[in-house]
């Protein structure tokens, strides 16, 4: 890559964001990186500015809402007008228009791109990003987005993308505590775990997502792919949709509750489908 259009920073070196740096390295943009707390790779800047100069896609991959506004204002004063910043990070719908508000402000392009996807995806480029902007911003980032990912859905306007996404993880959320108590009924009344597995496997309730949990929590391993306390966190973001809509959700409702309880009692850095711990 060549120019300000082979430039990129990643902010925010998670389980996500340092992955997908790996991959721009590995093809060989030019990128720089940086991190809340410092985590000593090479290419990693002391401070955000110092990651975005000359950058023309600056991504964010932070943890939440807070994460992302607190960024964004250390970096503000030194975003251009060549320079378009992607979140990736799963926020609130207000931040992600609170991000679009001021990018307008500042002169640089802004678009909503969150993911679907965990470890394993963003290490292969797996990756699928739901995405929202201006179309012809879009068309340009085409290119540095599949260096990450297998696919591109388009959402619509700006916080159309994050909106998808939240509603995508409301169902994660509940179909993993479902499969949960499936299990424990089924163990505890004396069904060998994996029979339950395999009859879930041919059932009309099988899934990807059951394919990826079910054989996990039967052994209680829950090495985070992504974290508890980051789906309860979209979880109350998702809530926050559905008031400003008028409706009811019993169902994300209790998940919440459940899932705050559980990171309360320690387990917010596991996997999500550690909700299926107190019944081991």
């Amino acid at each position: 890559m060549s120019g300000s259009s082979g430039k990129a920073a990643i902010l925010g070196l998670g389980i996500i964001g340092s992955r997908a740096y790996a991959r721009l390295r590995a093809a060989d943009w030019q990128v720089l990186a940086w991190n809340r707390t410092r985590k000593g790779i090479v290419g990693e800047a002391g401070d955000a500015r110092t990651a975005i100069e000359g950058a023309r896609w600056v991504s964010l991959y932070l943890k939440d809402a807070p994460a992302v506004r607190q960024t964004f204002k250390s970096i503000a004063g030194s975003l251009g007008p060549d320079q378009v910043v992607l979140n990736h990070s799963t926020v609130d719908l207000d931040t992600t228009l609170w991000l679009a508000g001021r990018c307008a402000s500042l002169g640089c392009g802004f678009l909503d791109v969150p993911f679907t996807g965990s470890k394993l995806a963003s290490e292969g480029g797996n990756l699928v990003y739901y995405t929202s902007g201006d179309p012809a911003l879009l068309e340009e980032a085409d290119s540095y987005l599949r260096v990450t990912a297998k696919e591109l859905i388009p959402c619509g306007k700006i916080g159309a993308a994050t909106v998808v996404k939240l509603a995508t993880n409301l169902i994660s959320a509940c179909t993993v505590q479902a499969l949960a108590e499936a299990l424990a009924v089924a163990t505890h009344h004396g069904i060998d775990p994996q029979a339950f597995i395999g009859a879930v496997s041919q059932n009309a309730c099988s899934s990807v997502l059951s394919g990826m949990k079910l054989p996990t929590m039967a052994v209680g391993e829950f090495d985070p792919h992504f974290s508890l306390g980051n789906m309860e966190k979209d979880s109350r973001y998702v809530r926050e949709l559905a008031v400003q809509a008028g409706l009811d959700t019993p169902a994300i409702d209790a998940v919440s509750k459940r899932m705050a309880g559980l990171c309360e009692e320690g387990l917010a850095d596991l996997d999500y489908s550690a909700v299926a711990r107190p019944y081991l």
